[in-house]
């Protein structure tokens, strides 16, 4: 069986096909990580591909539509799988859906230079945005991991691929920025709601960053990578944290397309 399947609307996408998606810079996806053909925060991604499509193109399919195709994609590859479901528009809506071997992310702790960018409508994962790999390849070539963004206003709000969430050595902190509130930050959110752990939304900013007590990156991949520094601030590693957000996560219950 292999990991690597390409459907359009539930078929197998043609080379003519993927052709215009290729070179098409409007279009919004979601991605997840399939274990055991099962999704956790299957109603994020279905609610990120509605929300996207009602507010870019006017219009959206429905949700047992998009489950249909994820299904069929998922029927000739294997349980495990990374997924990526992308909506564009050029005629009718149409989706495309994709499948990779699975990911879990590298293992961290990760150092982070600190750049300052601001995302075009962060609200929405969208595809074109170049100016995400251009940093993270900076990054590298410096000695980092990766990229975290600081907005104009000097807030840490996310980085290249991640969410950041921090740890006062009390509560769960969320960074008040503009940013794109990911599928996996939200099983995080009401999954620690549901186990009564405290979080906050709050502006953080570089010089309050040494008063951390820990630091991650999260994203469909993992529900926390440990951040060792952002720029030149060391970070507490607190594997007691990375450890709750999860358990936290593993609490979501899984959910078949």
């Amino acid at each position: 069986m292999s990991p690597h399947v390409a459907q359009l609307n539930g078929r197998t996408a043609t080379a003519e096909e993927l052709a215009p998606l290729a070179f098409a810079g409007f279009a919004h996806f979601t991605a997840m990580q399939v274990r055991d053909g099962q999704v956790r925060g299957l109603d994020l991604h279905l609610d990120r591909l509605r929300t996207a499509s009602l507010e870019l193109f006017g219009d959206a399919l429905p949700d047992d539509r998009i489950r249909s195709y994820m299904r069929e994609a998922l029927k000739s590859g294997p349980a495990d799988v990374s997924l990526t479901v992308t909506v564009h528009l050029p005629g009718d809506l149409e989706v495309l859906v994709r499948t990779r071997p699975p990911a879990s992310g590298p293992a961290g702790p990760l150092a982070l230079t600190a750049v300052e960018h601001e995302r075009a409508l962060p609200a929405f994962k969208h595809t074109g945005e170049m100016a995400k790999t251009y940093y993270r390849r900076r990054a590298i070539s410096e000695g980092f991991d990766d990229a975290a963004f600081v907005d104009r206003r000097g807030r840490l709000s996310e980085a290249t691929i991640w969410n950041l969430a921090f740890w006062d050595g009390d509560t769960v902190v969320w960074p008040d920025a503009d940013l794109l509130a990911g599928t996996t930050m939200g099983v995080v959110q009401r999954r620690l709601e549901a186990l009564g752990v405290p979080q906050r939304v709050q502006e953080v900013t570089l010089a309050e960053s040494p008063g951390l007590a820990g630091a991650v990156v999260m994203n469909s991949w993992t529900p926390g990578i440990a951040v060792r520094r952002i720029g030149a601030t060391r970070v507490p590693e607190a594997p007691s944290f990375v450890a709750a957000l999860h358990r936290a996560y593993g609490t979501e219950p899984l959910t078949r397309p």
